[in-house]
């Protein structure tokens, strides 16, 4: 026989989305948002790699704008789901975030929780944020960090898809790191993520331009 072709993520994703009517994460949002979301006035959200859709639900159960954006139609299928189940309004997207538009000042918060993706896909999208964001926006990211592979609690398996707060420094161009740091904590959302992760968590805004105060 020969070689087989490499399955693709969205095959991988989407098989292992579709192959339970269970919430692989959960139906919870992630702790770090939950704790950094507190006293946000509501508006117009991106939730990246949005999964099974519990961190953008969570968000529009606040009155929040939400859309989310995820690889997989498994995944938004979901989404969908729990939106229906919560009663709330959800806009999922199904795409590749190498080729997503993530727009111009057209955001208010941007969410990034464990959104694991290749180096130069992560590159684009952190450089994309700040242009994204209004001017008084804010990126909310947690990650795994490269301490994480081999704990055996969730996670990506290699450690370049994983983040450091070194790293993000230099990838979310013309924005500030108002809040960051690498971590070990309990993260139990569903059967995906259950122990002690090592994370990095970070609260980021974008720069104001020279001239007018925002640069845009």
């Amino acid at each position: 026989m020969g070689d087989q072709p490499e399955t693709s993520a969205r095959e991988r994703w989407n098989a292992r989305y579709g192959a339970t009517e269970e919430y692989v994460y959960g139906v919870e949002p992630n702790d770090f948002l939950r704790h950094s979301i507190e006293g946000t006035p509501a508006g117009d959200v991106l939730c990246l790699a949005d999964g099974e859709g519990r961190n953008g639900v969570y968000l529009a159960s606040l009155g929040h704008r939400v859309t989310s954006v995820d690889l997989t139609e498994a995944g938004m299928a979901k989404a969908d789901r729990l939106a229906a189940e919560r009663g709330v309004a959800l806009t999922t997207i199904v795409a590749d975030l190498a080729q997503f538009d993530l727009g111009r000042e057209r955001w208010d918060l941007i969410v990034s929780v464990f959104a694991h993706t290749p180096p130069p896909t992560r590159a684009r999208v952190h450089g994309a944020i700040a242009e994204a964001l209004r001017p008084a926006g804010r990126l909310i990211l947690e990650a795994y960090t490269p301490d994480q592979i081999g704990r055996g609690t969730g996670g990506p398996p290699v450690p370049e898809l994983t983040m450091t707060l070194d790293g993000l420094g230099r990838e979310l161009t013309g924005m500030t790191i108002t809040e960051g740091r690498e971590t070990v904590r309990p993260v139990i959302e569903g059967p995906g993520h259950t122990g002690d992760g090592s994370v990095v968590q970070v609260i980021a805004t974008p720069d104001p331009g020279p001239e007018d105060g925002t640069g845009r």
